[in-house]
């Protein structure tokens, strides 16, 4: 196996594993047993399991972030791009779950910088970019955008951390309850929610 396969093998494993037991809960001889090396490859390739486990979080949190941000910045109406990024995140977690559950998961002082929390504070900030037009052009508080922003990253983040383990129902029903939700209010939920988008479809 050439080094970069090897390289390959042991992010693939290491995240796997990481998935499973975090950061603090596994060690180099357990990474190093599931990809059938021996320790000094683990150190070779990584410098530790620490180093691993930073190659693992940048990948995910790039993955990540490359679907948000595109779904963002697509155009069309205000719902149509909260119906995309509910879509991105949820599309991400169904083709990386292990890759969601070790950027959710708490991280240990010896984690890297970048983490999940910090990719939502900076879709965030996207977001409250976009409200921010959207309220002044209603005649609402633009100042108020960064609060609503929260909220909204909020309900679809803690949205996808339980759609993770349930599932069910399938992502565009769920992404169509989180836009209702987010779009109409308690007060204005509609019977049946679709998704507006057919593109996303």
């Amino acid at each position: 196996m050439t080094g970069a396969a090897r390289r390959e093998q042991l992010v693939a494993v290491g995240r796997g594993v990481f998935a499973a037991k975090g950061i603090d809960g596994t060690s180099v001889e357990e990474i190093a047993a599931t990809a059938e090396v021996s320790k000094p490859i683990v150190y070779e390739h990584f410098g530790g399991k620490e180093g691993l486990y930073a190659v693992v979080v940048d990948r995910e949190l790039r993955d990540l972030t490359e679907g948000v941000t595109s779904a963002l910045t697509v155009g069309g109406s205000d719902r149509q791009t909260l119906e995309r990024a509910a879509l991105a995140l949820l599309d991400y977690i169904e083709g990386s779950p292990d890759g969601f559950r070790i950027l959710v998961r708490d991280v240990s002082g010896e984690a890297p910088s970048g983490t999940y929390a910090s990719l939502m504070s900076d879709v965030a900030t996207q977001v409250a970019h976009l409200l921010s037009d959207a309220f002044a052009h209603r005649g609402l508080e633009p100042a108020a955008a960064p609060m609503y922003a929260q909220m909204l990253v909020g309900l679809v983040s803690l949205t996808g951390q339980w759609w993770l383990e349930t599932r069910s129902p399938a992502k565009e029903i769920v992404a169509a309850h989180m836009v209702n939700l987010a779009w109409n209010g308690l007060a204005g939920l509609e019977e049946r929610p679709a998704l507006h988008d057919s593109g996303s479809m």
